[in-house]
């Protein structure tokens, strides 16, 4: 049941970024069936990169993470959110981010906010 609640956030999360930055959408008709199918499937895809690909990042890049006080953790999410885009664009799902800055940049920050404050509203389950 957790996992199924923490997807719908991330949908949720991902439909807040997709109204309020442009670069970032879905190629399906708004508010149909597809659309939130599309962002439910998205979700998936982002969990997973997030939980497969952003440790080895951070891993990686632990250092620059240090001397830039964490900052470019950032640029490791909004690269996450591109990786999410390019491997949709790889199974033929409708969502697309245009670039990096703006759209994905801002489209991480909106993500990860929204994310944490559903976080803090929706039941855990521990």
């Amino acid at each position: 049941m957790r996992f199924i609640i923490r997807t719908i956030a991330a949908a949720v999360a991902l439909w807040v970024a997709i109204q309020l930055v442009p670069g970032i959408g879905v190629s399906a008709p708004t508010n149909s069936a597809k659309y939130w199918g599309v962002l439910l499937i998205v979700a998936l895809i982002f969990g997973l990169v997030n939980a497969i690909v952003k440790p080895i990042v951070k891993a990686l890049g632990c250092a620059i993470v240090v001397l830039t006080l964490g900052l470019f953790l950032l640029v490791i999410n909004a690269a996450m959110l591109l990786l999410t885009s390019w491997i949709a664009g790889q199974l033929d799902i409708p969502f697309h981010v245009s670039n990096f800055y703006p759209a994905a940049f801002w489209g991480a920050i909106i993500v990860s906010v929204v994310s944490w404050l559903l976080g803090l509203i929706l039941p855990d389950g521990d």
